[in-house]
């Protein structure tokens, strides 16, 4: 299998030069569709990249800063910044190293962020490249190729198959698998990368081993300390859900305009958010721990399709800025925004508690899985209010979503099976 990576650039922006970062920005995409990105566009042409997945452009420009006044030991100011986000195959790393030597228009677009062109822009990108905090993939595995050549083999065995008269199930599969075999040119997938499934395996134990040695080892008294400290915890946590300032998200008609302007150019959308971490020990020690636990288990348990019962969800990710101060989520999602986040609010609430409770204006929850994102009108206004415009967003495969990937995966395994039973082709050819 192909293991994915994520490449992640955050650079600060010369305000002054913001504008014309903006416009230049704007020429990349397509004329028909703001904010979607042109494979082939001169400055960066995502498109000529055949491990790309997702690629985006965005200015992080926070809209909320003003709700710190309800902090006053936050700074009421923050940078702004252009982050630019790949999901790629293999190693992001090798990926860096070739746009930097094949896409001179990333030049252009850094040197908005005091990037100097005299100097080596590889070492430069990489010298602004930051690590999520958590991170997560629909199908681990599933790389830009086979997900091209899968939709591709789709498409002939439709056709095929319309064109069939063939109606006993042995002869169906046989005749499918000989008309289109030729043709479809599939790629073996390869084998997983003995690097990486050592660091996924270390990644997976060392946790277990780490929780499993405490509580073999440590005695009685050291377990009757651990569970006055648990009390501790849930004491502190409902004092501070109690007693913080209730920031309120008023909704903006001309903001979530300005929103929708990007969206829904294809099956699947972008959603880029921003805010500040509420200050304090506790919050950001509450927020790095669940992170933690939200990246472990989507590396190793929600690793095909779905993530806890959501599956409309491509990749994801969770990044701190500003010495934790500030965190920014990105996602690539399939459906309308509504949709998107209906779908969290009833299947997943308790998960938004716990990862977006910190932040600054989110409404109130108790012991930190109840309420919350259950009050679904507090939850919508709080996240468009946070909510940023992607300025470029660039998809390898328009026009499918997650589920259709999934699909053609399925379809691919049983075009390649040599046996299976009639009621198995059936099921098969229904997929098709």
């Amino acid at each position: 299998m192909v293991p994915q990576d994520v490449l992640i650039v955050v650079a600060k922006v010369d305000p002054v030069q913001l504008p014309d970062l903006r416009a230049l920005l704007a020429t990349m995409n397509l004329v028909e569709a703001p904010g979607m990105a042109d494979p082939a566009n001169p400055l960066v042409p995502f498109g000529a990249f055949e491990s790309i997945h997702f690629a985006r452009f965005v200015v992080l420009a926070d809209n909320t800063l003003s709700d710190r006044a309800a902090y006053p030991k936050l700074p009421r100011d923050e940078p702004i910044y252009l982050c630019l986000m790949i999901d790629c195959d293999d190693d992001a790393g090798a990926l860096l190293a070739r746009m930097a030597r094949e896409c001179a228009g990333l030049k252009q677009i850094f040197a908005h962020c005091g990037f100097d062109p005299s100097r080596d822009l590889e070492s430069w990108l990489a010298s602004h490249r930051v690590r999520p905090a958590a991170s997560y993939v629909n199908w681990v595995g599933r790389g830009v190729l086979q997900a091209r050549q899968e939709a591709r083999l789709h498409d002939l065995l439709r056709e095929a198959l319309s064109r069939s008269l063939a109606r006993d199930p042995q002869a169906l599969h046989a005749e499918l698998r000989s008309s289109v075999g030729e043709v479809a040119k599939l790629t073996p997938r390869p084998p997983t990368p003995r690097n990486w499934r050592i660091a996924d395996l270390l990644n997976l134990f060392i946790p277990i081993i780490v929780v499993a040695g405490c509580l073999l080892l440590i005695p009685l008294v050291t377990i009757a300390v651990v569970f006055i400290g648990l009390a501790i915890f849930f004491i502190v946590l409902r004092k501070r859900e109690i007693d913080d300032p209730i920031v309120l998200n008023v909704y903006d008609p001309a903001w979530v305009k300005v929103l929708t302007k990007v969206e829904d150019h294809d099956v699947t959308n972008q959603y880029t958010a921003i805010g500040s971490i509420k200050p304090g020990l506790f919050r950001l020690g509450l927020e790095r721990v669940v992170l933690a636990v939200v990246n472990w288990t989507a590396r190793h348990i929600y690793t095909r399709g779905a993530l806890g019962r959501i599956g409309t969800i491509h990749f994801a990710h969770w990044v701190f800025l500003d010495e934790h101060r500030r965190g920014f989520f990105c996602s690539n999602y399939d459906g309308g925004h509504e949709a998107y986040m209906d779908d969290f609010i009833n299947k997943a609430a308790f998960g938004l508690n716990l990862s977006f409770s910190s932040f600054i204006g989110y409404p109130q929850t108790d012991w930190l899985i109840g309420k919350g994102a259950w009050r679904e009108q507090e939850f919508k206004r709080f996240q468009r209010r946070h909510q940023i415009p992607t300025d470029v967003w660039y998809k390898a495969y328009p026009g499918l979503t997650a589920r259709d990937l999934a699909r053609n995966t399925r379809i691919r395994n049983g075009f390649e099976k040599t046996g299976m039973s009639d009621d198995e082709i059936r099921r098969w050819v229904a997929e098709i």
